[in-house]
């Protein structure tokens, strides 16, 4: 084959056909989602050109024997350690390459994070991964049916659960697409550059791989007027998911959509990949894939909508909160007391679809002021949490019929995971122009797997209809957090300390 630049992770997926390594940070070579191994050692093949390794021997998860890879699938379905499945292909590689199989025995948690430090999950919170590692047993006569319907519930799009999904075959749109389509990324100025190959393409386009800032996170409103019991502003913070927005279209028919066993927290709702795909694809009369890089998943994707209030004892207030459509009806949902203001400001677009956005803010400030300890989402599902003097969490959690226990302590572990990095670390730096600096996966501040304590969830079966209950879960465990950060006026309230 000859030299034409191409990275090992183009010529594995798109050249050989092998789909379980997956571009998650298109290509920083800081997410770990495309790890293979290059003579038996663990490498990011994102990063790695593919002229470097001729003459090796590389094995993907694909590779591995049938029965170490069937094992960790076993291993991590068992343990709700996979919930979209884009990440778990490359930590499955690298857990493998530590003691081959589940069945050689357990890895210690030490040993497991430390390995972990090269990847980055955004659904599990990581002491699920951690628990499969260390040989969670499967539950007997577990209905997997049961366990698609929770994650459903709990993800926003349909959801399956199983073994397959761990190994990275959730359906993910770039894993679909026809091996002679064109490939189309996004020049400097916002143009479409088109070409046979990803190499090609990216060549084209001549854009220079993005940076992070070392300027702290930047906070768009500043607190209304008045005297409160509480202020509280929050920053700029990146969704984050790891699977970056792809689409590909035959001419003339339906875009496959970006989204794929899993909702991305709501930050595809408004992807543009699919209607580039469609366009592109009658344009040049040839199936065309669309491919966001990292950068573009930053620049363009829609952020959830920073916050000032002000809030007294009693729980009424005033919340100012960056002009976004549906915000004034989630905040009135569960805080009707509190009177909100929009503002316009330079800076990223925003959507309520991210994660309980807006409401997720005023339920945690009413009841940091008015000192209540449950958190009732506009479902109706509650959600308690407690930060014990190790760290530890404790979650209480009401949201119908469990239906899989594994898959919602999954979710309500993820959800606890993404608020205390809301809470305490995660954060962009957005300039006066409004133009995002933080560019690389690992400038968000998302909780490393050694950062995150255990969490300890109990689930309260009351035998209603089930709605999602993780939500409530992300609200419970900020609110817990803030408290325990002795309600600083600003989130993140400890960026750079860890």
């Amino acid at each position: 084959m000859p030299d034409d630049g191409a990275s090992l992770l183009e010529v594995l997926r798109d050249r050989l056909g092998l789909k379980s390594a997956k571009d998650g940070c298109s290509p920083q070579g800081q997410c770990g989602c495309c790890t293979v191994l290059v003579d038996g050692q663990p490498r990011v093949a994102c990063v790695t050109p593919a002229r470097r390794v001729e003459g090796r021997a590389i094995t993907t998860l694909d590779g591995l024997p049938a029965e170490v890879r069937d094992a960790w699938a076993q291993a991590f379905t068992a343990a709700g350690a996979s919930q979209c499945g884009f990440c778990t292909p490359g930590i499955i590689v690298r857990l493998a390459a530590l003691n081959g199989s589940p069945a050689a025995g357990p890895l210690e948690a030490d040993e497991v994070e430390q390995a972990l430090l090269a990847h980055l999950c955004r659904c599990t919170g990581w002491r699920t991964i951690v628990d499969a590692a260390a040989g969670a047993p499967p539950a007997p006569g577990r209905d997997l049916d049961a366990a698609s319907r929770r994650a459903t519930l709990e993800g926003g799009v349909p959801q399956r659960v199983g073994p397959d999904v761990a190994l990275g075959e959730g359906g993910f749109a770039d894993d679909t697409a026809p091996r002679d389509a064109l490939v189309a990324v996004m020049d400097g100025g916002g143009e479409w550059v088109v070409a046979e190959t990803l190499t090609e393409a990216r060549r084209l386009a001549g854009t220079v791989q993005g940076r992070r800032t070392t300027l702290p996170p930047s906070y768009p409103l500043e607190a209304p007027d008045g005297e409160w019991d509480l202020t509280l502003r929050t920053a700029w913070i990146e969704p984050a998911y790891l699977e970056p927005d792809a689409s590909w279209c035959m001419p003339g028919g339906v875009s496959v959509s970006p989204l794929a066993n899993g909702g991305a927290f709501g930050g595809k709702a408004r992807s543009i990949a699919p209607e580039v795909a469609r366009r592109l694809a009658d344009e040049h009369g040839r199936p065309v894939r669309v491919l966001l890089t990292r950068e573009d998943t930053v620049r363009l994707g829609p952020k959830r909508p920073p916050v000032a209030a002000g809030i007294r004892a009693d729980g009424t207030g005033v919340i100012r909160v960056v002009r976004t459509p549906g915000v004034v009806d989630a905040i009135a949902a569960v805080a009707p007391q509190l009177v909100v203001h929009e503002v316009d400001v330079a800076g990223p677009s925003t959507s309520v679809a991210s994660r309980g956005a807006g409401w997720a803010e005023a339920a945690v400030l009413v009841a940091a002021a008015t000192r209540a300890d449950t958190i009732v989402a506009p479902n109706g599902a509650r959600a308690r949490a407690s930060i014990a003097a190790d760290g530890s969490l404790e979650v209480e959690v009401r949201c119908g019929r469990a239906l899989d226990e594994v898959v919602l302590r999954s979710y309500c572990v993820g959800a606890a995971h993404m608020a205390l990095g809301w809470v305490r670390s995660e954060g962009l730096y957005v300039d006066d122009d409004g133009e995002v600096h933080d560019l690389t996966i690992r400038s968000f501040g998302i909780l490393r797997a050694r950062d995150m304590p255990d969490v300890r969830v109990t689930i309260d079966d009351d035998g209603s209809e089930p709605v999602n209950g993780s939500d409530a879960v992300f609200a419970a465990v900020a609110l817990a957090a803030w408290k325990a950060d002795g309600l600083a006026p600003e989130w993140p309230t400890r960026r750079g300390s860890s």
